[in-house]
C-alpha cells in the first residue's frame, strides 16, 4: 500500500490556487491513486479568505502570524513546527506555496528541500519578484504566463516543473493580464503536483 503523502498548502489571501489544487485532488482521486491528501492549509494572516474554503472542505487550518515573531528566522521556525505537526507518522510533507506572500529563509528552504513548490506569475527567468504583469507590459512583451518551480534559497529560482503562456493584448492592463494568467495557474499548478505524485508513487 502506498504511504500517505501529506500536502500542506501555504496561503496569505483568497487562495484561488489552493482551491484549484483541492478540487483537483478530489476530482482526480489523488488519495486513491497516489496516496496523497491535502492535509492542511496554513496562513500567515488570520483573515485570509482561503481558510474558509479549506474549512468548508474539511481540511485542517492553522494561522502563524508573522507579525507575532521578532525575526524571519523565528517565524519560519514556528511555521516549520506547525507544518510538521500535521505529519505525526513522519511522512515528509509536500509543501505548496499558493499566494504565500513571505520570503522564506534559507533554513526553511533547506528543511523542505526537494518538496517545496511555488507558482510565479511570469515566464521565469523573466520578471522574478513583484509587479510582474506591469513589468511585462512596460517591456512590450508579446507573451506572459506562469511558472511552477521548485523553491531554492534564491528568489523565484529552482527547477521549472510547468509553464503556461498567454498573449499580452494591446488593451491589457496589469489587472486584465493577471486575471488571464491566473486562469492558467489554476490548470498548471495541480497538473505539476499530480505529475510529482505520480512519479513518487511509481518509485
Amino acid at each position: 500500500m502506498t504511504p500517505t503523502r501529506n500536502i500542506v498548502i501555504l496561503i496569505s489571501g483568497g487562495g484561488s490556487n489552493m482551491a484549484a489544487i483541492v478540487r483537483a485532488a478530489q476530482q482526480r482521486h489523488w488519495q486513491q491513486r497516489y496516496g496523497a491528501t491535502v492535509r492542511a492549509v496554513v496562513s500567515n494572516k488570520a483573515d485570509a479568505k482561503g481558510l474558509q474554503f479549506a474549512q468548508q472542505h474539511g481540511i485542517a487550518t492553522a494561522v502563524v502570524d508573522h507579525k507575532s515573531y521578532p525575526s524571519r528566522e523565528a517565524f519560519d521556525a514556528e511555521l516549520m513546527r506547525t507544518i510538521d505537526a500535521f505529519d505525526p507518522q513522519g511522512q515528509p510533507a509536500l509543501v505548496v506555496l499558493a499566494g504565500f506572500m513571505r520570503i522564506l529563509t534559507p533554513g526553511f528552504v533547506a528543511h523542505y528541500q526537494g518538496r517545496l513548490l511555488n507558482i510565479h506569475p511570469s515566464l521565469l527567468p523573466a520578471f522574478p519578484g513583484l509587479h510582474t504583469h506591469q513589468r511585462a507590459i512596460e517591456y512590450g512583451c508579446q507573451f506572459a504566463g506562469a511558472t511552477v518551480h521548485q523553491v531554492t534559497a534564491e528568489l523565484d529560482h529552482g527547477e521549472y516543473l510547468a509553464q503556461a503562456v498567454v498573449p499580452v493584448l494591446p488593451t491589457d492592463t496589469p489587472d486584465t493580464l493577471a486575471a488571464r494568467v491566473l486562469t492558467q495557474e489554476h490548470l498548471i499548478y495541480p497538473r505539476a503536483i499530480e505529475q510529482l505524485l505520480a512519479a513518487s508513487a511509481a518509485t
